[in-house]
């Protein structure tokens, strides 16, 4: 356990300073955007008073109060979110290949190192679910701030008043941010699935180079057939005998089938096929 710890602090403190640029990003361009939004509808409302002539009630009759899901629905929202999950979808790739294509072949010191070498596959997985669950964490800190902005630009009669969980109940971050624990547990668990079929991949492609690369996508697409395998059933059966509470409880099965199988493969890849 201690070698898995000190595994998984190495990997967290190798990403450290794009992770930091990362949310730092973030925080810069959403609250930019609250402000921009902002600006926009006082510059929108000014206007309509001015050159129309319009009260304030009556603009307001016109166009209703800002709330924060307006900034929400924009790029500078969702684009930051979006820059996050690709660069942490481009590193579950990095994490291994930078251990073999950087200076001195990295790989090689890890893999001499006293401890199974599980413990590699699953630091270097738990290091990108702790990534991006630090990542949510961050954005949840964010929201009550730029909501905070967005209150002390515009006049009291401008902003309509939304909380924090309503907010969360817009489509991207309530998959991001799930309300319950049982929904985390789904969300998250499916997200280490991908993770685990991912690495499992790379590590066929590692293996066997050029044929692994094709053993790579096509277990790749055999997880993903496996899990779509209940809904591909309901398209193409006649009948579908089952209810769907009970087709999530396969679902969950399937899940788990999959992650121990991708485990199981890429520890048998590790040990086995991959020699220092």
């Amino acid at each position: 356990m201690k070698r898995f710890v000190k595994l998984l602090n190495f990997e967290l403190s190798r990403f450290m300073k794009i992770y930091l640029v990362l949310a730092a990003f973030t925080a810069i361009v959403q609250i930019t955007g609250v402000i921009v939004k902002a600006k926009q509808y006082l510059g929108k409302a000014n206007e309509a008073m001015t050159t129309e002539g319009l009260s304030q009630a009556q603009f307001l009759d016109r166009n209703p109060p800002m709330s924060f899901l307006n900034v929400t629905q924009t790029l500078w929202f969702v684009g930051p979110i979006a820059i996050c999950a690709a660069a942490l979808i481009f590193y579950i790739f990095m994490i291994w290949y930078r251990d073999w294509f950087g200076k001195n072949t990295f790989i090689y010191r890890l893999l001499m190192l006293p401890t199974t070498r599980m413990n590699i596959y699953l630091s270097k997985a738990s290091s990108i679910v702790l990534m991006t669950l630090g990542l949510i964490s961050f954005e949840l800190i964010l929201l009550p701030l730029e909501m905070g902005i967005l209150k002390w630009m515009l006049p009291v009669d401008f902003w309509e008043y939304m909380s924090v969980n309503q907010i969360l109940n817009w489509n991207v971050l309530t998959i991001l941010i799930p309300h319950t624990f049982t929904e985390f547990i789904l969300y998250y668990g499916a997200g280490f699935m991908a993770v685990s079929v991912l690495f499992t991949a790379v590590l066929f492609e590692r293996s066997f180079r050029w044929k692994g690369i094709a053993a790579g996508i096509i277990y790749a697409l055999l997880s993903l057939a496996v899990m779509l395998s209940p809904f591909l059933v309901k398209v193409f059966a006649d009948h579908y005998y089952l209810y769907p509470l009970e087709t999530i409880w396969l679902e969950i099965g399937l899940g788990l089938v999959v992650t121990a199988g991708s485990l199981w493969t890429g520890y048998y890849l590790l040990t086995k096929k991959i020699t220092v």
